[in-house]
């Protein structure tokens, strides 16, 4: 049975790895962290180690299993691309990927240096989605190192956005999702942010998807929103 998720832009998640070390500001109140000590104190085999980064082997084959077609977005709890994950893992993954040909599955990284190193080293399965997360002007460069890799759709993870961004390089770009910091902490987002990436999506036609304000503000789409991401992203 796969695990539902709550990520509006997803359906389930699968997390052959846990745990993660901080690199960035977007880091600074992960919810993976959060959820992985809950999950600790709640003597869930899986979390054992807390936030401390572990492979899970027995993990890999569970989507093999699950026969209902879904989006799955993979390590929700950690980050494949983590300079001590082995290329050798972040292969099986991609052949598990490959061989469960009926699921589409989502992997986002902040590691982008990691991933265009190992572009070449990795076979590109075609229902495999790849997306860098930017939180601010000063990580741009991610997304160049994105469109340098060779996987057929590639997404950007704007969340938790912290400034505005201008000038986003969009070329091969298929999809933006957007959003401010949720729980505890949350640090403010403002609507011009939003806006502005939005015109630029507008304007180089690339889906624009909005998942929330964050913060203790309500979530706020209609009007933000170009259109409904299920109709509009390849399949």
């Amino acid at each position: 049975m796969s695990i539902k998720s709550v990520i509006e832009w997803t359906e389930s998640t699968w997390n052959p790895l846990t745990g993660c070390t901080k690199i960035s500001p977007g880091c600074k109140n992960c919810y993976a962290e959060r959820m992985s000590k809950r999950l600790h104190a709640m003597g869930q085999p899986n979390y054992s180690n807390g936030f401390t980064l572990t492979i899970h082997e027995q993990c890999l084959d569970l989507p093999l299993t699950w026969k209902k077609p879904q989006m799955i977005f993979v390590n929700s709890m950690s980050d494949l691309f983590h300079e001590d994950v082995p290329i050798e893992f972040i292969q099986k993954v991609f052949y598990v990927i490959q061989e469960a040909y009926w699921h589409t599955f989502q992997v986002l990284t902040k590691r982008s240096e990691r991933l265009v190193e190992l572009s070449n080293s990795l076979n590109w399965p075609d229902n495999l989605w790849m997306g860098v997360s930017v939180e601010s002007q000063r990580f741009i460069y991610r997304i160049e190192h994105l469109q340098r890799t060779k996987s057929i759709l590639k997404f950007l993870s704007l969340e938790p956005l912290l400034g505005p961004l201008s000038n986003l390089p969009l070329n091969g770009i298929d999809w933006v999702i957007v959003g401010g910091e949720s729980g505890p902490g949350a640090r403010p987002i403002e609507e011009n942010w939003v806006v502005g990436i939005r015109d630029q999506c507008i304007n180089s036609n690339v889906p624009f998807f909005f998942k929330q304000w964050g913060g203790t503000r309500k979530k706020k789409r209609g009007r933000l929103l170009q259109g409904q991401i299920w109709d509009m992203l390849p399949v």
